[in-house]
């Protein structure tokens, strides 16, 4: 086995589920292997016992600015009952390591640190710094990137930054179709449902039932699908998986990203839509992720309220999402809100023209040669923010190919990453950090 799957083994088995967290014992696990290498270690406390950000830093000439590598240290929470192994042993079977965290991100974190280790081992001399952080807090705030950024930006600034995001797919036969490198993240808003009826016994039902009034907006949500918006970024991805792909999915990658024909992008719509990961990218996302009704079971509730959980495109304003769920659910009973004070920071993708990116994609083609490498505007939110609303380009990465079956597996059941695919990662990312960073 690489020593890059025996270092996920043994971060699985430090449990960070989040909440809490407790990131401080992984912090601790990977001190002991950076400092012997000439890393100055700094772990950086939050308000919350046992929780903390990691800094290693190796020095450079200082005649290029820092580069950062930033992975998250804690992982979501877990169904027991619904995996078929211990979740938190790193469990080794039929080529894979499973366990929470093996793709999101332990399993970045493990890829990072062998090919920086990498560096310092081989006494590799550095035009710029090189920091690694591992972060808390990513899946769940609030003690994150942004607000440690807050007190202790100077020790995380650098030139750009690497981080979680796009993806490298393979296929069946274990080729690479493609690398994806995120350049912007999709943001995450909550709006709030909240239908109002009247409190009652419930052995006298009346027709104003807050519960019923909440079910029937829902199910119209459920029945509901938003239209594409297509970004810059988006387009290239989608014209690159045209090249790569075979008709007519060809055909309809190419009518979704150029076609002017309203019937010819529906078509390819419903078609491509079939792909969840490709769905989610493609438009703005509704998820209905919390109930909140009832207090006894002899008692009509006064209210009942849904969390629905937005993953919007950059530049999509909040106010346009309220019009559209009332246009959908057609009940002006129902308050549609947005929670809390959200305004999406507005912001530029980072651009390609940096170094860094330019690294990622000389170091996937000679990795990968014949997938070819796009821009990518990733689904899911990230805490790159910290540093994209400062400038600082940030590029995204799941550093390890991945079938999309796996991919399922994320936050869910049995996650799991292939051995192989750790080790080209390694080779991958190292070969980054070699032409970007090296003297």
């Amino acid at each position: 086995m690489n020593s890059t799957a025996q270092l996920l083994i043994e971060l699985i088995r430090i449990d960070t589920s989040n909440p809490p967290g407790n990131e401080g014992k992984l912090d601790d696990f990977l001190a002991a292997k950076f400092r012997p290498l000439g890393f100055a270690i700094t772990q950086f406390p939050t308000p919350v016992a046992g929780k903390s950000h990691f800094i290693a830093r190796l020095k450079g000439d200082g005649t290029k600015r820092p580069i950062l590598v930033a992975a998250h240290a804690d992982v979501v929470g877990v169904e027991r009952e619904k995996w078929t192994m211990d979740p938190f042993a790193g469990v080794v079977k039929d080529g894979y390591v499973y366990g929470r965290g093996a793709i999101d991100f332990k399993g970045g974190i493990a890829v990072f640190a062998s090919a920086i280790l990498r560096l310092a081992q081989n006494h590799v001399p550095l035009h710029r710094d090189l920091i690694f952080m591992v972060e808390a807090d990513e899946e769940a705030q609030p003690f994150n990137t942004s607000w440690l950024a807050q007190s202790h930006w100077d020790a995380m600034d650098a030139e750009f930054a690497l981080n979680e995001g796009g993806w490298i797919i393979q296929d069946g036969s274990k080729r690479v179709r493609y690398v994806s490198i995120s350049t912007d993240d999709k943001i995450s808003v909550a709006m709030l449902l909240t239908a109002k009826g009247t409190s009652t016994h419930s052995s006298m039902p009346r027709p104003d039932s807050a519960i019923f009034s909440l079910s029937k907006a829902l199910a119209k949500l459920a029945d509901y699908d938003t239209q594409p918006r297509i970004t810059e970024s988006t387009r290239e991805f989608l014209l690159t998986l045209a090249k790569t792909s075979q008709p007519p999915q060809s055909t309809y990658f190419r009518n979704l990203a150029e076609s002017k024909d309203p019937k010819l992008v529906h078509q390819a719509d419903v078609e491509i839509s079939k792909n969840p990961l490709l769905h989610a990218l493609i438009r703005n996302t509704l998820a209905p992720v919390f109930l909140n009704a009832g207090i006894r079971g002899n008692v009509i509730p006064g209210s009942a309220q849904a969390t629905i959980n937005f993953r919007i495109v950059p530049g999509t304003d909040p106010r346009e999402l309220i019009s559209e769920v009332q246009s959908v659910i057609k009940d002006s009973s129902i308050d549609v809100t947005i929670s809390g004070s959200q305004t999406p920071t507005q912001r530029e993708p980072s651009s390609k023209d940096t170094d860094l990116y330019r690294a990622l994609v000389r170091s996937a083609t000679a990795t990968w040669p014949g997938a070819p490498v796009t821009p990518y505007l990733f689904q899911a939110g990230t805490d790159a923010v910290a540093w994209r609303s400062r400038g600082v380009p940030v590029y995204g990465i799941y550093p390890y190919p991945i079938s999309s079956e796996d991919l399922t597996r994320m936050h869910g059941n049995d996650e799991r990453v292939p051995i192989a695919s750790l080790e080209q990662g390694t080779e991958f990312i190292y070969k980054t950090l070699l032409e970007v960073a090296a003297r």
